[in-house]
């Protein structure tokens, strides 16, 4: 038996006049209502139609399916953190160490702020998680790290400076994501993020006095 082929959650065309552009806004500002109220399991195109008062078959010009929204929805999601990643780790006008820093605490915030939304994508990845827009989306901000850890770590290798990347990125996600399903103050996200940062930035710290006193004894 052939395998059952996937639906498709690449948008079915792009607007091209300023009102589908409008179209497509309101379309997606009333999937995030739909997503923030019912979450992903109740989530369907007509509730969105509905919610941003347009037909189903004006939906369907742009998204074939709710899978195809709710992947529009988390690459714009993704695009924003890479936009930040890449903002923050790439400004060699400020000290390694702080940036780390700056983009911790604006990550933390991002994920409180977006909290309810983000958890109901997480919900609805299956969808999407595994197709080639997916791997290409989180490329960049993969990129964005493993440049970062060439220059804080200059004398390491690159599969150290690969798990240092890897480690740090992958913890601020479950961290932030594990951390925001609960309301918080903006003082305990500032406390939060200060106490991660801190283990982050002791972390590289002791790798690159390890690389380098290893290299002076060889």
């Amino acid at each position: 038996m052939a395998p059952r082929r996937k639906a498709p959650i690449s948008a079915r065309k792009q607007p091209q006049q300023a009102r589908s552009t409008d179209l497509v806004a309101a379309i997606l500002q009333a999937a995030v209502q739909v997503l923030e109220k019912e979450g992903a399991q109740r989530f369907t195109t007509a509730r969105v139609a509905e919610k941003a008062g347009v037909s189903v078959g004006s939906l369907y010009q742009y998204f074939p399916n709710k899978a195809a929204i709710l992947f529009r929805l988390q690459s714009d999601e993704w695009q924003q953190t890479t936009r930040l990643l890449h903002g923050i780790l790439e400004d060699r006008r400020r000290p390694p160490f702080e940036r780390l820093r700056a983009l911790v605490h604006a990550f933390l915030q991002s994920e409180c702020d977006e909290a309810a939304v983000r958890g109901a994508l997480d919900d609805a990845a299956p969808l999407y998680r595994d197709a080639p827009e997916a791997i290409q989306a989180k490329a960049s901000g993969r990129r964005a790290m493993l440049a970062f850890m060439r220059e804080v770590l200059p004398e390491a290798g690159e599969t150290e400076r690969a798990r240092a990347a890897e480690l740090i990125k992958t913890t601020l996600s479950q961290v932030g994501k594990h951390f925001s399903e609960t309301p918080r103050s903006r003082a305990d996200i500032t406390a939060y993020a200060d106490a991660m940062a801190d283990m982050f930035c002791a972390y590289l710290e002791k790798a690159g006095t390890l690389r380098k006193s290893a290299r002076s004894r060889s």
